[in-house]
């Protein structure tokens, strides 16, 4: 009965968010037919607003959960987000194993998970290194990754626009843990990220 209330919430939470960005942010969708209606994926895109995650949720047609900073749980709205797309809380700056692990599980178990690699927003333009976490996930799980691409959505440029690339397969490289290796995939795809954003 709790799981049926709570399908029945996120089916109306999500419809209310797509509709807002369809009308209010003149959402324009691309790229959906590259998105795998099966199997365990990894999307991951630019992190610009704290719009990206729920744009990103409503509209690749896939449930998918989002590794989030615990800080986020501090707002009731957000932490009601949170447990209706269940998110995983992450412990920033510190290698967290309990959402990792978590993570592991659900890949393993055919779902979707979504994190942006520059772990912080803007992070691109703030000249920081993007994080090896999507190469790690990849790696381990053999679950593929699609790249996603934001624009707009700001102030100055209010529609905004997500195109979702061509899933990555990283398979070949399962169970790997060199870091040259990591650090080879992640700039891979942070550069899809890039050209799709643009």
């Amino acid at each position: 009965m709790k799981k049926a209330f709570k399908e029945v919430v996120k089916w109306i939470v999500r419809g209310a968010i797509y509709i807002w960005c369809r009308i209010y942010y003149r959402a324009e969708i691309n790229g959906l037919e590259n998105i795998p209606k099966e199997g365990p994926l990894i999307f991951c895109g630019n992190h610009r607003t704290y719009l990206d995650p729920p744009l990103m949720v409503v509209t690749a047609k896939r449930d998918m959960r989002f590794l989030a900073k615990e800080e986020l749980y501090k707002s009731k709205f957000l932490s009601f987000l949170g447990w209706v797309f269940e998110a995983i809380p992450v412990k920033r700056d510190e290698k967290d194993i309990t959402a990792i692990k978590e993570s592991l599980k659900a890949l393993k178990n055919g779902q979707c998970i979504a994190l942006f690699p520059e772990g912080t927003r803007n992070g691109i333009e703030k000249g920081e290194k993007a994080k090896d976490g999507v190469a790690f996930f990849a790696v381990r799980s053999g679950a593929k990754v699609v790249p996603c691409g934001i624009k707009g959505g700001t102030k100055g440029n209010r529609k905004v626009t997500i195109t979702y690339g061509k899933p990555l397969d990283y398979s070949k490289y399962k169970g790997e843990k060199d870091k040259e290796v990591l650090d080879k995939i992640t700039k891979e795809i942070m550069d899809d990220i890039i050209e799709l954003a643009k």
